[in-house]
């Protein structure tokens, strides 16, 4: 098995399906062949099987053609396509179709799927893939605590230089294995979807020869330096950073190029060249993308990108600068006996700190500055102010007059936000600029206090990149091993039983209070709660501030007894018994005109 396949399946068993295998007919079903298969016995059976499957052979022979039928065709081809080449065959037999389609095409990876995979995984392959993390964190943090230790002289005097630094030699063998394998893999094939005219392979064999000589220089540099330090030869400290000064000189002549890149549109390149892009050699496009940054409009977020790419290539150029000032203060420092200050030394180092965080810091004023002059209202300020502080600083220019003018148009929501964003990454960056420059300052404080002859450990300086690293690999831990497949209809069933259960207690609730009468006066059901809580205070009625006479009666010797100061209900109130349960039973004397009147003594009597 191929020395890539076995990582992969080291690496990534987990994110593949449990069984390893694809669910559907495997392409040697397909051809109707064996795994052990010949290409001739391949040749064949592709040739059978087309005779077979072709929609056209299906056509004549009076079947009706499906797209089931093209799409099996169509993928048998595919299979022998596969199976015909030897190195696709073994991805094929070693992680199946899914797995090498994944090699293949990394952006068509289902990231849904993934995370199945994933929570389905055993505990065995997640070990693989934290035990890589863990082989990692000891990589990157073995070589600076060796370094520390023979610092410190805690690993002996008989401990070579060239021995602590083993772990640096692994790295620079993997490294240069991969730039080997960049250089030999070929030029780059082109997408479908770009045109062969527009087409610029975007790494070249030059830059990957360059990029294989300056890590060859730093490599030879590390060389020299492991065996000056072990005294195996004695040259100047010039000498054996020579390949450094090389090494520099590269990045310097890459940087200044990026730094002078002119920014233009497609237009205004054509127009200068004198003719399209689609006319250009392939010679003729590469020497237009290393002199100018092609943008689509001087707007947006991609011209946003190339003015950042030029700004950050300037500023690595003041640390290339920064640092071939401090080994030449280094090297006369050492070569010369000369009994220098460290602090001096390092001088360099510390202005170019300075300068990193004063170019971040004037990017995101004059990003400010931009989207003041658009809008002022929109970061609270007076336009008219803004306007009189641009005429008391000079003259503008006549594209500077339209821009002025054009910046008076108001603008939309979605160019507000915009622009509110825009402002608030640039504050990010700057302050994110100075917290790690700071920080990095701190750090070289350190070193420089050490080198002093300070009486600390030199594990000081790396303990809060190791507790920082160690808090990451807990993290990922936890991840790991703590992720389990989720059910989306798990708990389902008794979340609906237990909303039935609460409609059905709140009809019966309902109910209740609607049959329940209501005895002290004082109770209202929340319903009407609600109802006359919506009343306004103007419709409830104001209570009677004069009380009413209680009910009288007088007598009248044509009409009998008479109440007054009674309702019209209180006077019918004796015809409708039903309506009063505490109403006597006895009978009621009604008045009939034909009788005489009844005394009240014949009423006692009755």
């Amino acid at each position: 098995m191929r020395f890539d396949i076995a990582f992969f399946l080291c690496c990534c068993r987990s994110f593949l399906s449990s069984s390893g295998r694809d669910d559907g007919e495997s392409f040697y079903d397909l051809l109707g062949v064996t795994p052990k298969a010949t290409q001739d016995e391949l040749k064949r059976a592709y040739k059978k099987q087309s005779l077979l499957m072709h929609p056209d052979k299906l056509a004549q022979r009076g079947q009706s053609i499906t797209d089931a039928d093209r799409d099996r065709f169509t993928r048998m081809r595919h299979a022998y396509e596969v199976l015909s080449d030897p190195r696709r065959r073994e991805t094929y037999d070693a992680i199946g179709e899914r797995g090498m389609k994944w090699v293949e095409e990394p952006l068509s990876v289902d990231p849904q799927e993934l995370a199945h995979n994933f929570a389905t995984s055993s505990m065995v392959d997640r070990s693989k893939i934290f035990a890589i993390f863990l082989g990692i964190y000891i990589a990157v943090f073995l070589l600076p605590i060796l370094v520390c230790l023979m610092a410190d002289g805690t690993l002996g005097e008989g401990v070579k230089w060239v021995t602590v630094l083993t772990p640096l030699w692994v790295w620079d063998f993997f490294i240069l294995f991969y730039h080997s394998r960049v250089i030999l893999m070929g030029p780059i094939k082109r997408p479908d979807h770009i045109p062969e005219e527009e087409w610029v392979d975007p790494l070249p064999m030059r830059k990957r020869v360059m990029a294989m000589i300056r890590f060859a220089c730093l490599v030879l540099f590390q060389v020299l330096l492991a065996l000056r330090l072990d005294h195996y030869i004695a040259p100047p400290w010039s000498i054996v950073f020579i390949p450094m000064y090389v090494w520099d000189a590269i990045a310097l002549r890459r940087k200044i190029m990026i730094a002078g890149m002119m920014i233009v549109t497609q237009e205004e390149l054509e127009l200068a060249v004198g003719k399209k892009m689609a006319d250009c050699t392939a010679a003729e496009r590469e020497n237009i993308h290393r002199r100018y940054i092609v943008v689509p409009a001087k707007v947006g977020s991609i011209f946003d990108s190339a003015c950042r790419l030029r700004e950050e290539a300037k500023m690595d150029i003041v640390r290339i600068l920064a640092r071939v000032t401090f080994t030449i203060l280094l090297v006369l420092n050492l070569d010369l006996g000369k009994d220098w200050s460290w602090w001096l030394v390092f001088l360099p180092i510390f202005a170019m700190a300075g300068c990193i965080v004063g170019s971040a810091f004037g990017n995101f004023s004059r990003t400010q500055g931009d989207a003041v002059k658009k809008d002022p209202a929109l970061f609270g300020m007076d336009p008219s102010t803004v306007n009189n502080d641009e005429e008391q600083g000079g003259s503008y220019s006549k594209m500077d007059e339209n821009s002025k003018q054009g910046s008076t148009e108001p603008l939309s929501e979605e160019e507000q936000a915009e622009l509110k964003t825009k402002v608030a990454q640039s504050a990010y960056r700057a302050v994110g600029t100075c917290f790690s420059q700071c920080s990095f300052i701190l750090i070289m404080c350190v070193i420089i206090a050490k080198i002093e002859g300070a009486s600390y450990s030199s594990l000081v300086i790396i303990s809060p990149f190791l507790a920082a690293g160690g808090i990451v690999l807990c993290c990922l831990a936890c991840t790991i091993f703590c992720i389990s497949e989720v059910d989306e209809n798990a708990g389902m069933a008794d979340f609906d039983t237990a909303v039935n259960q609460a409609q059905a207690a709140a009809t019966g609730y309902n109910s209740m209070d609607s049959e329940k009468p209501n005895t002290n006066g004082n109770y209202t059901p929340p319903t009407q709660q609600n109802q006359q809580s919506d009343i306004p205070e103007s419709d409830v009625a104001a209570p009677e501030t004069n009380s009413k006479p209680p009910p009288s009666s007088i007598w009248d010797p044509e009409r009998g007894e008479v109440w007054q100061n009674t309702t019209v209900d209180e006077e019918e109130e004796p015809s409708a018994p039903e309506e009063d349960a505490n109403v006597s039973s006895d009978p009621i004397i009604e008045e009939n005109p034909s009788m005489t009147s009844i005394t009240s003594s014949q009423c006692d009597l009755d």
